[in-house]
């Protein structure tokens, strides 16, 4: 689960980590009250959950409040595009306003999970305010990198070796050394998949900020945390994965056109492989789980044909936990109720197989059963090109 900046702030700041002055702005108005109660130069920073923003124009500096008011009213209500929101774009709907700051240098701190590892990993660059993908590709030997063991934590000395190796100044090193320990422990304790700085920034007179902020959380553990939870945005998400998360379907839009439904994310993956393979381009990620029922199936085939960029569907199941005579009735009856246009493909192996295979035989509609994964990703791709012209 993704926040926006000002959340993430505000959720690091009860850890200790320090943030600059500001508050969160949903009309012209409030933009102009926040702005004078910081007085001087403010920032007025659109939140939507994208990078990028700056370089899209939704960044921008406001010299008082009677500007902030104007710039505020020119992001508010508007859709921003960014490299990270695809053409497509994200309406703003609030803004932060935020003190402006005189600052020396730009950094970048990160923290994420590092799978080969199996452990935390504590990221600094002192290339600070750029893409750190840009840095990693090009630069990789500007990113300093300590692994954490979880039973010990994150120790002090690596604290200060981080700090050592951004260059700080020696005055500096411990009051960097907690900034880092805060963010560590809010990594930690809020169950974050992603807690990145960028920048992290040090000003003329000597403090330590985190001038933006962004935050990813493990959905598996937000039972543990209802007040990051209800953090969650739903205007900012894919309509269609709100909707497959509410019938407990696990579903990520992509942008080909060949809809999939999958059981098992191994198969899901595969099969989108596979998709490739063969010329075509996968819609969607929708694993519809090992135990789901006639219904879910019904769900996820509605969703799927939600998207108007999916030309043909392939079904690849294996009923294992999952029986093939299920699956073939759930789409049977999301057919009929849907008035399905687009060709569908459907390979079942496993669990009653033949069962599943008399049911879409009998069912009167025209389904293309195939016999292999090799075979039903050739037969969709071709149908969904000869459908798409």
């Amino acid at each position: 689960m993704k926040i926006h900046e000002y959340q993430a702030k505000q959720t690091l700041s009860r850890f200790g980590v320090t943030t600059p002055r500001g508050d969160i702005a949903y009309s012209a108005e409030e933009a102009r009250g926040i702005a004078e109660r910081l007085g001087g130069t403010v920032v007025v920073k659109a939140q939507i959950h994208a990078g990028g923003r700056g370089k899209a124009g939704g960044v921008k500096l406001a010299h008082g409040s009677n500007e902030a008011e104007r710039v505020a009213d020119e992001m508010l209500g508007k859709r921003l595009v960014t490299i990270q929101t695809g053409p497509e774009g994200r309406v703003v709907k609030r803004v932060l306003i935020e003190e402006g700051l005189e600052v020396a240098r730009e950094l970048y701190l990160g923290l994420v999970i590092d799978r080969a590892s199996m452990r935390p990993v504590f990221m600094a660059s002192s290339e600070g305010g750029v893409e750190i993908e840009v840095v990693a590709a090009e630069h990789p030997e500007n990113i300093l990198k300590e692994f954490i063991d979880p039973a010990l934590g994150f120790q002090s000395y690596q604290a200060r070796k981080l700090a050592f190796g951004l260059g700080l100044d020696a005055k500096l090193v411990g009051e960097a050394a907690r900034f880092f320990a805060s963010l560590y422990r809010a990594f930690e304790q809020t169950d974050a998949s992603l807690v990145e700085i960028n920048p992290f920034v040090v000003t003329r007179d000597g403090r330590l900020l985190a001038l933006d902020a962004k935050m990813n959380f493990d959905d598996n553990a937000l039972s543990r945390h209802k007040d990051i939870r209800e953090l969650r945005d739903l205007d900012e998400e894919d309509p269609l994965e709100v909707k497959a998360s509410n019938y407990n379907l696990n579903y990520i839009r992509l942008s080909g056109n060949v809809g999939c439904m999958v059981n098992g994310a191994g198969l899901a993956m595969s099969t989108m492989d596979i998709i490739q393979y063969a010329g075509g381009q996968p819609a969607n990620f929708l694993d519809v789980g090992g135990g789901a029922n006639e219904e879910q199936v019904r769900r996820g085939f509605e969703i799927i044909l939600s998207d108007a960029h999916v030309k043909a569907v392939l079904i690849n199941i294996f009923g294992g936990i999952m029986r093939c005579d299920i699956v073939a009735s759930g789409v049977v009856a999301a057919a009929k109720s849907l008035a399905i246009k687009v060709p569908i493909v459907v390979r079942l192996e496993g669990t009653n197989v033949e069962l599943g295979q008399k049911i879409l035989s009998e069912s009167g509609l025209n389904f293309t059963v195939a016999h292999g994964m090799k075979d039903a990703a050739e037969k969709v791709v071709a149908l969904a090109k000869s459908s798409g012209d």
